[in-house]
């Protein structure tokens, strides 16, 4: 293995938190005039005819959320209901993305406002506001058993939009992203488990159905070869020349060329220490593949050196069904939704959980695959994608779907 070359990993695309007592909040009432400071001047716009109130949600075990119940202003009687699960991590209400990448739930919940639904949308345990600012408790930062917190955070949420006077609660709708896809399907498959009613329907996007080292496998090492394979390898043979590891390099980020440059090129011949059977050309798979599983550290899993902090995470969710073992048992309808680019929760994972769903007898799943997008439904390159809002696309066919199971 090459010295001195640095690994460049992943943001995880999961996270922790929650408990099974109370779970009815209290409502904060108040209409909000404006929209937090992450959100655009597009979204801004987007409120017009929402009512907000906020509210609070305690998920017990000393933790009381803030949370957002938005429905459009004009409604009359009670109303259907999509509740929104995050991905991993710890986000706000918003699920606001980094780099003022913009905010993923707030389209998705103006949108379902506009089909004649309200949506709830919460802080997850640890986040005190919009932004994400997280909370200095070490105890609701970093619970115990987090990803079986988060489940029993999520299904407090719902408890307390079951038994809003506006919300009917035959009529609850669970739309989750990426980690948030899981606690859906766990929910679903057994929710008097949870104390929740039966959803009428899950939304998932950016679908987690492989099990967590198969997905970290993915995001820290197998990438890699897939760029490699997809970018470098000119013939498509396998191998590389020093011709063709030199204009794989050209146009990539500094950080990734340099990264690839330290496994593959030693001046203008490909590096001898990772072409190991010295036949001048480097196996993607077999010599350069080597040199980056060492690195990822993948073997060691879970202990995997840089996600010390994960550790708790990765076992408590490897405990519970992925999405393609769990939305099976929910008989209601399903709606998967996945980026074709995405490294993070790979598409054809999310079209095997659709298949799982039509075996087990469901009538009403539909899968889309978006070609371009990645792991936040955004049109992006696929081997250095950037966070945004989820396209027009995606929350027009959300809200072509709840009009139709309204």
């Amino acid at each position: 293995m090459t010295t001195g070359w640095k690994y460049r990993r992943l943001t995880v695309a999961l996270t922790a938190t929650a408990v099974l007592a109370g779970g009815v909040g209290v409502a904060g009432a108040g209409v909000l005039d404006s929209t937090p400071p992450s959100a655009s001047a597009a979204a801004q716009s987007g409120w017009n005819g929402i009512t907000r109130e906020q509210v609070q949600i305690d998920f017990g075990e000393g933790w009381v959320t803030k949370a957002e119940l938005t429905y459009p202003s004009r409604a009359k009687g009670r109303l259907p209901l999509v509740v929104m699960l995050h991905g991993s991590g710890r986000n706000d209400m918003n699920q606001t993305l980094p780099d003022g990448g913009g905010a993923t739930f707030v389209p998705l919940a103006q949108g379902a406002s506009r089909e004649g639904f309200a949506t709830l949308r919460f802080n997850k345990r640890g986040v005190t506001d919009v932004g994400p600012v997280e909370s200095t408790d070490p105890a609701q930062l970093n619970p115990e058993n987090p990803y079986e917190r988060i489940q029993q955070d999520a299904a407090a949420a719902i408890r307390f939009g079951a038994a809003s006077k506006r919300i009917d609660p035959n009529k609850i709708f669970l739309l989750g992203h990426s980690e948030g896809t899981n606690v859906a399907a766990n929910l679903s498959a057994d929710p008097d488990a949870f104390g929740i009613p039966k959803p009428a329907g899950v939304i998932a996007m950016g679908v987690v159905g492989k099990d967590i080292r198969t997905l970290l496998t993915l995001q820290l090492f197998g990438r890699q070869l897939l760029q490699l394979h997809d970018e470098f390898d000119m013939d498509a043979d396998g191998r590389l020349t020093a011709l063709e590891a030199t204009d794989g390099l050209a146009g990539q980020p500094a950080e990734v060329a340099d990264q690839f440059r330290a496994i593959l090129l030693d001046g203008d011949k490909v590096l001898a220490s990772t072409d190991t059977d010295g036949d001048g050309q480097i196996a993607i798979d077999a010599e350069a593949g080597a040199v980056l599983r060492e690195a990822s550290g993948i073997d060691d899993y879970p202990n995997v050196p840089g996600l010390e902090d994960l550790q708790d995470y990765v076992t408590d969710i490897a405990r519970f069904p992925t999405v393609t073992e769990a939305l099976p048992r929910f008989a209601g309808p399903t709606l998967l939704l996945n980026g074709e680019n995405d490294l993070q929760t790979p598409a054809r994972a999310a079209i095997a959980a659709d298949a799982a769903v039509g075996a087990a007898g469901n009538p009403d799943h539909t899968i889309i695959i978006y070609p371009g997008m990645a792991h936040t439904m955004n049109i992006t390159p696929k081997f250095t994608p950037e966070f945004r809002d989820p396209d027009a696309q995606v929350v027009t066919d959300i809200r072509a779907w709840l009009k139709s199971h309204r």
